[in-house]
């Protein structure tokens, strides 16, 4: 299927399953129906079995967004559990369409643990409580982590799958691969059988030079330390070391979970021939993620690395930015780093959606099916890999996945056979009638302005409001200051600002349940009025408040700012 007609059976609000072989661009198409979504003002949830394959299409884990915590099901009573927190009950609510990503990943009781929740979150035993369902995924690649076998492995074992009723749509243009010898590899790997062609192509792989210019990227099927090997290769390289450390706004949770669900690094550090991957798409300046390089040098303006890429060309990067987001759209966390790591080693795992230039692949400890298609279909051609070692398991797929793949195919034809007889008119009708039920935008004015604040960077349905008066509309949702900075997507001390303005221009405004205890509260209350009896001016700032640092300081170091803060709302 072509991913025009894929798209347009995303857009008829149909529950569907994306698929088809590495390189076919399932993640753009998503892409391209997300900012469809984004610019008519429908916000979908993105979720994954991982946070890399998360961070692909800027979603979260799907134990996180489920509060599934270490489980893989779920019973009754601890579905109970979760319908107490309001927390959740205002997640679900705003819910209308779930993009699950990555599911050859995902276990059959994960999945019915998913379709049980929204169930009861819904009140519905529609199958996902109604909630139109986007799957995507590949179960030629690496399939669900299991400490021991399992009769049933697949999320399209679980009854919930066949309850979804999905149309399918198998892409099969290829967009990564351009060379029909690697293409026929990974067709064969796919078939279950590999020719003796293959095979003899791989022995002339086996520690091939990639010749000067070359920066492949090392892919392992362990968990080694490949931190340390990249490390150490940069130990090696004479010259400073260039460091760069990341930005970050929003609550200390929330960009846990950035760095969680992506490869960006809390510190990069390089040096002058340090072999680098980008870690971020930029069509624009020419690289994406995936694309592989050598810094050879830093500006003088800025001390910004620059970068010659496998193609030749060479780019000064600048600083990109990493978010997360709510429901609603709004941003909650920010991280903004240099969009490099160094590359001279991977995990396989890791690699996951990644198109690499050129890669040296250690497949001689290859212990799950998947792995080798997988490390395999990350490169665009054959020239490109350096093979250091394969064994039988590397170049197998599970015979299940096999058995119905052309049942897979199949259903796909009659999906595209389907959409294929309705009319230009009837679709724009049908699109038009899907977004509308979403309480979406329909204007085509409204389309285009919505779309230009998309790349701005502006897209929050509480961008018209004042930054205070967003978070008192959470105050009747929140128990403690740490959790409505955490509803909000602010620091701590960002609320105490917003409450304390809110305090001046409303008196009745009651914030009693923020108060700290008697005992901290006392303490606090007597340093204040001891501070403000003295009057030191070092005290105060340029309005004629207390500072903070005095308060903190007479407490001998002993109270947070957050509880200063809090008690300071109260003190008169």
């Amino acid at each position: 299927m072509k991913q025009e007609t894929a798209l347009n059976i995303l857009k008829s609000g149909e529950n569907v399953f994306i698929t088809g072989s590495a390189g076919t661009g399932k993640t753009y198409l998503l892409n391209q129906f997300i900012t469809y979504l984004k610019e008519r003002k429908i916000y979908p949830t993105i979720v994954a079995s991982t946070g890399i394959a998360a961070s692909h299409l800027q979603g979260q884990t799907l134990h996180s967004f489920f509060a599934l915590g270490i489980r893989d099901s779920v019973d009754e009573y601890y579905i109970d559990s979760l319908l107490d927190k309001k927390y959740l009950v205002d997640r679900f609510k705003k819910l209308d369409i779930l993009i699950i990503d990555e599911v050859s990943m995902i276990s059959p009781e994960i999945f019915s643990s998913m379709d049980s929740i929204l169930q009861a979150f819904k009140a519905s035993k529609m199958p996902f409580g109604g909630v139109q369902v986007i799957i995507s995924g590949d179960f030629f690649q690496l399939p669900p982590v299991s400490r021991e076998p399992k009769e049933k492995r697949f999320a399209w074992q679980s009854p919930s799958w066949k309850d979804l009723d999905l149309k399918t749509c198998y892409l099969n243009e290829k967009y990564r691969q351009d060379d029909d010898v690697l293409i026929q590899i990974l067709d064969e790997i796919r078939s279950g059988v590999v020719s003796d062609a293959t095979h003899e192509i791989f022995k002339q792989r086996f520690n091939k030079d990639l010749g000067e210019g070359s920066t492949p990227t090392k892919l392992y099927t362990h968990n080694i330390d490949i931190d340390k090997i990249n490390a150490q290769e940069l130990d090696k390289l004479p010259g400073e070391t260039v460091c760069f450390n990341h930005t970050a706004k929003g609550t200390q949770g929330n960009i846990e979970k950035i760095f969680k669900a992506s490869l960006v690094l809390e510190n990069l550090e390089l040096k002058k021939d340090a072999v680098v991957i980008f870690i971020k798409n930029d069509p624009e300046k020419g690289y994406l993620n995936g694309t592989t390089g050598i810094v050879t040098g830093f500006s003088k303006s800025d001390s910004m690395p620059i970068v010659q890429m496998s193609s030749g060309a060479s780019v000064t990067l600048e600083r990109d930015e990493w978010s997360l987001e709510n429901s609603s759209g709004k941003k909650t966390a920010t991280v903004t780093q240099v969009p490099l790591r160094l590359a001279w080693a991977m995990t396989i795992h890791k690699s996951q959606g990644m198109t690499l230039d050129a890669a040296e692949i250690d497949l001689s400890k290859a212990f799950e099916v998947g792995q080798g298609y997988v490390a395999l279909s990350r490169l665009k051609n054959i020239e490109g890999l350096k093979l250091l070692g394969i064994n039988d398991i590397a170049l197998r797929v599970d015979p299940l996945i096999l058995k119905i793949d052309d049942r897979i195919q199949d259903a796909s034809k009659r999906a595209s056979d389907e959409i294929s007889t309705i009319s230009k008119d009837e679709l724009k009708s049908t699109f038009e009638s899907y977004i509308k039920s979403l309480g979406g935008l329909s204007n085509q004015s409204q389309i285009e302005a919505q779309s230009k604040k998309l790349k701005e960077g502006n897209t929050s349905y509480n961008d018209m409001l004042a930054n205070h008066e967003v978070t008192k509309g959470l105050i009747q949702y929140s128990d403690t200051i740490e959790e409505l900075a955490e509803k909000r997507g602010v620091t701590q001390s960002t609320i105490m600002k917003h409450l304390a303005i809110l305090v001046e221009h409303d008196k009745d405004l009651n914030l009693d349940k923020f108060k700290p205890g008697a005992e901290i509260y006392e303490r606090i209350s007597h340093s204040v009025q001891k501070l403000k009896k003295e009057n030191d001016p070092e005290a105060l700032s340029a309005t004629g408040t207390l500072k903070m640092k005095p308060i903190f300081m007479d407490l001998n170091e002993e109270v947070s700012y957050d509880l200063i803060r809090a008690s300071m709302l109260f003190i008169k």
